[in-house]
């Protein structure tokens, strides 16, 4: 019993710190004149920044794919790979986040193509 309960645990703080980031963007897009892209931004580079001061291993550690997921996560491990290449040398202190981040940009661009091959994208109205 205690291992489902441990199990669930882990769903919920999942679902809590991806919500919780998720609750700062539409907080962020509703209360600002900031666009789209520039939040994107701060949340990439707010992941750099916690990763770097070591605020967003434990925050990996207590959420999982609650928080390597979302857009703070994607700079959560371009940070981690410059960290872990920069002790091999700088050439793979460059690298490093390339080969962190590779197989998720990967994805990322084969799912779009796929969707963009299903659908027909509709401009918004007034454009």
């Amino acid at each position: 019993m205690e291992g489902i309960l441990n199990g669930l645990m882990d769903y919920v703080w999942a679902f809590v710190i991806g919500g919780g980031f998720c609750l700062i963007g539409q907080i962020l897009m509703d209360a600002t004149t900031l666009t789209a892209p520039r939040i994107l931004v701060i949340f990439v580079v707010s992941g750099v920044i916690l990763q770097a001061v070591g605020l967003y291993e434990p925050l990996v550690k207590l959420a999982g794919n609650g928080a390597t997921v979302p857009l703070p996560g994607f700079g959560y491990n371009l940070a981690k790979g410059a960290m872990e290449g920069a002790e091999k040398g700088f050439l793979e202190a460059i690298m490093g986040p390339l080969k962190a981040t590779s197989a998720g940009i990967a994805v990322a661009i084969a799912f779009g193509y796929v969707i963009s091959l299903i659908f027909t994208p509709k401009s918004p109205k007034g454009n």
